[in-house]
């Protein structure tokens, strides 16, 4: 990469998070039902990955108070599952279902900017801004990171939490309307769905099979997105199918160290290991499926990466990690962004980016 280049890749990242923070964005991609002011407004809508036939459904999830944690009578609780904290939420829009491969790879393969190509079309404002975020795109898997279990329509899988951020950005970008991952606690109250059982559904694990894939039926692999029935609010595979990337540090102490921080919370990252993620997986016991379940991300997740030094893109490993995605009504501020939301340490770096381009 070009200094040139780097330093066009940087400005175009700033410049967009001016524009999200003004919510005047001339670029933003139209979708009436998309369009919301009040939590009132706010509908469910098919997000659009332009020059594709790509669509992410999105649903509106209230504001709302909740108990974080899982209480210490519930069977096979762990103890990083509290201590219970009542928390505050705003609203948002969420993913019906995880993110699958067909809207992943049309960012990890540059799929809209070579059907421009081929096509002939120009770039538009929403491109110009989104481009340089694919500059700096997964480099090319070693392997089929599928594993050969299925990409069309199955979810997205072996990314590290770096890899689910800079896809978030470049949705940003690419449709003018800010995307990030759940909060932990975001995450955990979509998925009760009002519910204060082990199981969105209930306590009675026989009726898993209904809502989700896990261990005992998914025939050892992950299964298409959205073939189980979904939970009170609509969500499919909250439960099973593959674990999701939120965007907290992970720390077995639990929510004892919440402390005041009880609206939006959020463990920002200072660490690469662990990271949290949610849900359970194809590969789970039914147990490790409760909503209130969570997981930490280890480097064995990277132990069959042969690269040196190792992608900070692909956990070759976590075959049952994928992510969903949140879009909240308020668009965050500039600062807010760049001191919470979007803040992740330490800075990952790869051949193409400034730090090592300068070494």
């Amino acid at each position: 990469m070009t200094m040139k280049r780097t330093l066009a890749a940087l400005f175009a990242i700033f410049v967009f998070a001016d524009i999200l923070a003004a919510q005047k964005s001339p670029t933003v991609i139209e979708i009436p039902a998309a369009v919301a002011e009040t939590e009132a407004e706010m509908k469910p809508y098919g997000e659009i990955i332009e020059h594709t036939r790509v669509k992410i459904e999105m649903l509106p999830i209230s504001s709302g108070k909740y108990l974080l944690g899982s209480p210490a009578t519930e069977k096979q609780r762990r103890a990083d599952e509290g201590p219970q904290r009542e928390v505050t939420l705003e609203p948002f829009w969420m993913g019906k279902t995880e993110i699958t491969w067909n809207a992943y790879d049309v960012w990890m393969s540059d799929i809209d900017i070579q059907i421009r190509k081929v096509y002939g079309k120009k770039a538009n404002e929403r491109d110009l801004l989104a481009d340089p975020l694919t500059i700096s795109k997964p480099t090319a898997p070693y392997t089929d990171m599928s594993f050969g279990m299925g990409t069309r329509s199955y979810p997205a899988i072996c990314m590290t939490q770096h890899a689910a951020r800079t896809f978030c950005q470049w949705l940003s970008a690419k449709t003018g309307r800010y995307y990030r991952l759940p909060t932990e606690a975001e995450w955990e109250y979509a998925c009760r769905a009002g519910t204060t059982t082990a199981y969105s559904f209930g306590d009675d694990a026989k009726k898993l099979g209904e809502y989700a894939w896990f261990y005992d039926n998914a025939g050892e692999q992950y299964q298409k997105v959205g073939r189980k029935l979904p939970n009170p609010w609509g969500l499919h595979d909250m439960h099973g199918n593959v674990s999701e990337w939120v965007l907290d540090q992970y720390d077995e102490a639990g929510y004892a160290k919440l402390g005041k921080q009880l609206n939006n919370p959020l463990s920002v990252p200072t660490i690469l290991f662990p990271r949290t993620v949610r849900g359970g997986s194809w590969r789970d016991e039914a147990t490790q499926l409760r909503s209130a379940v969570r997981v930490a991300s280890t480097e064995d997740w990277k132990e069959q990466d042969p690269q040196i030094p190792q992608s900070i893109w692909y956990h070759t490993d976590a075959l049952h990690v994928g992510f969903r995605i949140v879009r909240p009504l308020i668009t965050p501020s500039a600062a807010e962004l760049k001191n919470k939301w979007n803040k992740s340490e330490p800075a990952q770096y790869d051949k193409d980016n400034p730090k090592e381009f300068k070494e």
